[in-house]
């Protein structure tokens, strides 16, 4: 997504919007929602309450390969380390190997590194194969993801306000309303009267107002007159509108 850019590696995704807001990274790359498993919680939450905005969104086919120490049967495994997400996106495996007890680990490639630079033969990590090829690990099983049509969305994201680019053909924001009848509907239809297309719409709580929630909504439109209206419109029935990027759409 940033041909040539130099990557700076974070422990958690709470440092890297900081980063962002910081101005000490020019942009970070997060995932955002996987067909399998959903959407990213977290990094809804904080699109929200940080001063950043989507640039550009990307869908990456997913691989999952069980890497191991090079030597290592798959007799000798009791422990599989990976993301809690990819784990999730395994279950078939764990299913098939009850003696295989999955552990949840910061990251899929960091899982290679802790098994390949502790050099722990009982145990895998479930990673990419550039994850393999990097730490020097062994692929004793590839494609073990439960559904060949696994993809994972991108979001590139900067710093401050969103500025729409004439290639724009997507809007991600997020809105609020009062607990009234109607009123979710009265918000949603500001879009329908103008024929504009939905992709996804997901609530999230709202912190620090118990049992009220922030809706996060894609809409299949740029910066023109029509989406122009539509968030206008919306702005006179919700309490809340946040707009999180006007970007082009992923092929």
């Amino acid at each position: 997504m940033v041909p040539g850019a130099k990557v700076v590696p974070c422990a958690r995704s709470l440092e890297v919007f900081d980063r962002v807001k910081k101005g000490t990274v020019g942009a970070a790359v997060i995932p955002i929602e996987n067909s399998l498993a959903g959407s990213v919680a977290e990094h809804f939450d904080l699109l929200l309450s940080r001063d950043v905005h989507v640039v550009r969104e990307f869908r990456l086919r997913i691989v999952h390969n069980l890497i191991v120490l090079p030597g290592t049967k798959f007799r000798d495994l009791r422990q599989v380390f990976s993301h809690p997400v990819a784990l999730d996106q395994c279950r078939d495996l764990f299913a098939k190997y009850p003696k295989l007890e999955p552990s949840p680990f910061y990251d899929t490639a960091g899982s290679v590194k802790h098994v390949v630079g502790n050099r722990l033969r009982d145990a895998a990590g479930i990673a990419s194969r550039h994850a393999a090829e990097v730490y020097g690990g062994r692929i004793l099983k590839a494609g073990i993801e439960d559904d060949k049509k696994n993809f994972t969305r991108f979001f590139l994201i900067r710093r401050g306000k969103p500025r729409a680019t004439r290639l724009a053909s997507k809007t991600s924001l997020a809105f609020s309303v009062r607990n009234l009848p109607g009123a979710l509907f009265k918000a949603l239809s500001v879009f329908a009267l103008r024929d504009i297309s939905l992709t996804k719409i997901e609530s999230r709580p709202l912190r620090g107002r118990p049992w009220e929630y922030v809706f996060f909504v894609d809409l299949l439109r740029g910066d023109d007159e029509a989406a122009r209206n539509a968030l206008h419109h919306l702005g006179e029935v919700a309490e809340l509108v946040k707009v999180l990027g006007i970007y082009p759409a992923a092929k």
